[in-house]
């Protein structure tokens, strides 16, 4: 995408990631630290990758948060918010998995805890990143709300069932994430809330299930990351509150 487009990102935009420390938020920061359009970028995860990196060759400043804990998400957001409005806000966030429980196959393996977690970390933390975020971007120009959902989160786009609990919470993202898109559109108008399905991405998240996708279908983070900053790049207002896929292709709630 050029950055002479209409709707790409301005000059000096500065962005803000949560979930850096993931394998998509990562190349996320990685990619906004290399892109000269950048001028800064909050890294913000549950546990801190590294010192902040300034100077001319960096600009990336690490900030610790947890998705679980509205203070301290407010408390990154008001770090990050400090020097100038928020132009970018990317959720890099999201649980298929860990030791507690693993996906459902079936309405027998329904766990109220297994639910009720994977609706805290997929749809309430994201949420109220955009509530404490969403004040602090600018009203003068094109600014940029994105969460990372899943194709598997849409309800239309259901043929297999399973998967009960990512499924649901990541639904419920995408409702969320239209009522920020419609409440945005009255204050800032040039204003994008969207949630983004970055294809079967080889992260830790994915790693069980690898082996089942297709060749060519596994994506890096990198480029999965770079994917969707071209997306972001092209999104008008008129797009706010949708889902779209990696390759800039909406896929219906």
């Amino acid at each position: 995408m050029s950055a002479a487009s209409l709707t790409s990102l301005t000059d000096g935009y500065r962005a803000l990631v949560f979930g850096a420390s993931g394998g998509i938020g990562a190349a996320f920061v990685d990619f906004l630290r290399s892109d000269p359009r950048c001028s800064v970028v909050y890294a913000a995860s549950r546990q801190q990758t590294g010192a902040s990196q300034t100077g001319a060759a960096g600009k990336v400043h690490r900030l610790g948060f947890d998705l679980e804990d509205e203070p301290g998400i407010a408390n990154a957001v008001a770090q990050a918010s400090a020097d100038g409005p928020l132009d970018l806000v990317l959720v890099a966030t999201g649980l298929l998995h860990d030791g507690a429980f693993q996906p459902e196959k079936t309405l027998r393996a329904l766990d109220p805890v297994a639910l009720e977690r994977a609706f805290r970390v997929n749809a309430i933390g994201p949420a109220l990143i955009g509530k404490h975020a969403l004040r602090h971007m600018p009203r003068d120009r094109k600014a940029v709300f994105a969460a990372l959902s899943a194709r598997v989160g849409s309800i239309s786009d259901n043929r297999l069932g399973g998967w009960h609990a990512y499924r649901a919470s990541k639904a419920a993202l995408n409702m969320l994430v239209r009522n920020l898109a419609i409440e945005m559109a009255m204050r800032h108008p040039q204003a994008v809330c969207v949630t983004l399905h970055p294809g079967t991405v080889a992260t830790r998240l994915s790693q069980p299930f690898q082996e089942s996708v297709a060749p060519g279908k596994l994506f890096t983070a990198q480029r999965s990351a770079s994917a969707l900053m071209a997306v972001i790049d092209a999104l008008a207002p008129s797009q706010s509150g949708r889902l779209f896929a990696w390759d800039g292709k909406e896929i219906p709630f």
